[in-house]
């Protein structure tokens, strides 16, 4: 008789238990072609662990994302292997931070610490900030967000500033209760997504102190605390004070924007990553001047503060190849001048080889075949270059000596003409463009196979290279002057003159050259003329020569690792993926083949 009465709930509950059934639905679904970004989410420590309240990866979901929660561990090989695997960070709240990770001592007011998290954390948000992953930090992640990129916070707000007329920041109320209102600043990325004025839960008694230098403070309550910072360097990250998540979990949906914008910026940096991972693109930054550093000891090996490339930099900018320049400053035309330029030039360029001999994971390269090679090897790869066609002196034997020295291009002059040439700047107008001898360098580097760099020249020598040599010249480092007009930058007839042989010209950084106030030049700038660049000259004939080292880097462009953000807002901007593979090196690399494919075959396989 029982049997009989519960069988038909037996039967009923069967669907609810059958994992088949539910592998079965979910196994036979077609491929999804794109998957949700994974958001890393920093988890509590308590008594069972690492721990985590709902409201965090719920929102994530809810956004469009998959959350993958990160347990507080400092071990750096582990934080390393996690980073590689985000498409963004968000910083949980919790427990106050130690007051000495800011080398102060506590206060009476200081709350309940977590040494699990604080190294783990700190570590890992300036780790997440090099490698420009998108960065949201909510209540204790504003804190530690700020901590780790050289701001200060407040151990307690009451006791910071005892006579203010306070708002209650540590509440008592529902978590999912609105409590009091903030203001932000018009034009922030908080205010883009959640207005001008709202209101806001509160449950801290830390605060924000000071942003430091890379942060700036978005958003504040009436009584001045700090509710919400934002990068100055980077559009995709930003901290609140409150509790976003909590609204979610109690069926308000009003700070939903914030994990909206978050999954966004993860789907961009996921579309990024794919393209510079890809096996068939080779992201190449055509003028780096590195070597200018030689005499200060750089060193590439590591994260060295001194220079704006190194080994590190590059894999945080996953940047597969640095071309080298061995710069040569301009200086008296006399057999000595002549011949200490010259010199000066075998000697950087003999220090070009020994940085990338010293340097685990990074090889020479001399073609395009060994970029690839080198890629597929996991190695990072650094080419040569000359800056300044002073270095040949008067001896036209000297572009052969440099050719089999491995350098690929050569720039025709620097500021101040020389034997070669007329410069763009610092000119007398000597030769009235190319001088004769400058022909005969032309046609040696055809021969030779070395590319012809018209940066700096003149607009007279500019054409008259056009027209001598066989090969397409390329521009390693020269912006737009429509849009900055210095004397340095290429017109719009240039840029078409240069498409029309096939030529490329590579935007530049240099911040005088992307904007009449050059101490206002940033990432807008770079992109605007870029795609000005390509507008005029067609994507085919178009590409990046920072000036790295040279006074290249602007904020959001500063150094290598941060050459990611190009990439995102190029796809922002609409370009393709095969648009982007010709940007970032596919143009440059095309030329550099034909150039060296029309060498005499002497020269072919160096």
């Amino acid at each position: 008789m029982n049997s009989v009465l519960l069988r038909p709930k037996y039967i009923l509950l069967m669907p609810f238990f059958d994992i088949e059934a539910d592998y079965e639905r979910i196994a036979t679904r077609p491929v999804a072609q794109h998957v949700n970004p994974v958001v890393g989410i920093t988890t509590n420590f308590g008594p069972a662990g690492a721990e985590l309240a709902e409201g965090y990866y719920k929102s994530v979901v809810a956004a469009g994302g998959t959350p993958l929660l990160i347990p507080p561990v400092a071990d750096e090989q582990t934080i390393l292997a996690t980073l590689a695997r985000l498409d963004a960070l968000l910083l949980s709240g919790g427990a106050d931070v130690n007051p000495l990770w800011g080398g102060e001592d506590p206060v009476p007011a200081l709350g309940g610490i977590n040494p699990e998290r604080d190294r783990a954390e700190l570590l890992l948000v300036q780790l997440a900030y090099d490698r420009g992953l998108p960065i949201l930090g909510i209540c204790r992640g504003i804190q530690v967000l700020t901590m780790a990129l050289g701001g200060t916070v407040i151990q307690d707000i009451a006791t910071a500033y005892p006579e203010a007329d306070l708002v209650k920041h540590s509440q008592s109320a529902p978590r999912g209760e609105a409590t009091h209102f903030v203001d932000t600043e018009p034009g922030s990325l908080v205010a883009d997504l959640l207005g001008e004025r709202f209101c806001v839960n509160s449950f801290h008694h830390q605060a924000v102190g000071e942003p430091g230098k890379r942060l700036r403070v978005t958003a504040r309550s009436r009584d001045g605390i700090v509710e919400a910072v934002e990068s100055v360097e980077h559009r995709a990250v930003m901290g609140v004070q409150w509790h976003p998540e909590c609204f979610h979990t109690a069926g308000d949906d009003a700070m939903l924007p914030l994990f909206r914008w978050l999954t966004e910026q993860a789907k961009l940096h996921r579309q990024m990553r794919e393209f510079h991972q890809r096996k068939d693109v080779i992201v190449l930054d055509s003028h780096e001047d590195t070597p200018m550093f030689f005499d200060q000891g750089v060193q590439f090996e590591i994260r060295d503060p001194k220079v704006l490339v190194d080994h590190h930099k590059m894999c945080d900018g996953m940047l597969d190849c640095g071309i080298m320049a061995a710069y040569i400053p301009q200086g008296e035309r006399t057999s000595e001048g002549h011949q200490a330029a010259t010199a000066m030039a075998a000697r950087l360029l003999e220090g070009i080889k020994n940085m990338a001999t010293n340097t685990e994971g990074v090889e020479l390269a001399f073609t395009p075949d060994d970029l690839i090679r080198n890629k597929a090897e996991g190695l990072r790869s650094l080419m040569l270059a000359i800056e300044n066609g002073y270095a040949l002196g008067d001896d036209i034997g000297n572009v052969e000596r440099f050719r089999r020295m491995g350098v690929v291009y050569l720039t025709l002059c620097h500021n101040g003409d020389n034997n070669v040439c007329d410069s763009a700047v610092r000119t007398q107008h000597e030769h009235g463009g190319l001088s004769d001898f400058g022909r005969e360098v032309v046609y040696e580097m055809n021969r030779t196979g070395m590319m012809v760099d018209l940066s700096h020249a003149g607009e007279q020598s500019f054409f008259d290279a056009i027209g001598v040599s066989d090969v397409p010249p390329v521009c390693s480092h020269a912006s737009s002057r429509a849009l900055c007009n210095h004397p340095r930058n290429l017109t719009d007839e240039q840029l078409a003159a240069l498409a029309g042989v096939g030529g490329v010209a590579q935007v530049t950084l240099y911040p005088g050259f992307l904007c009449e106030r050059p101490e206002d030049a940033t990432i807008d700038d770079a992109v605007r003329h870029l795609l000005h660049m390509i507008d005029i000259a067609g994507i085919d004939h178009v590409g990046v020569g920072t000036d790295f080292d040279g006074d290249g880097g602007v904020p959001g462009l500063a150094h290598a690792g941060e050459l990611p953000n190009l990439t995102k807002r190029l796809i922002s901007e609409g370009l393709t993926h095969d648009d982007l593979r010709k940007v970032w090196g596919g143009n440059f690399l095309r030329v550099m083949r034909q150039a060296q494919q029309a060498a005499e075959t002497d020269f072919q396989d160096l």
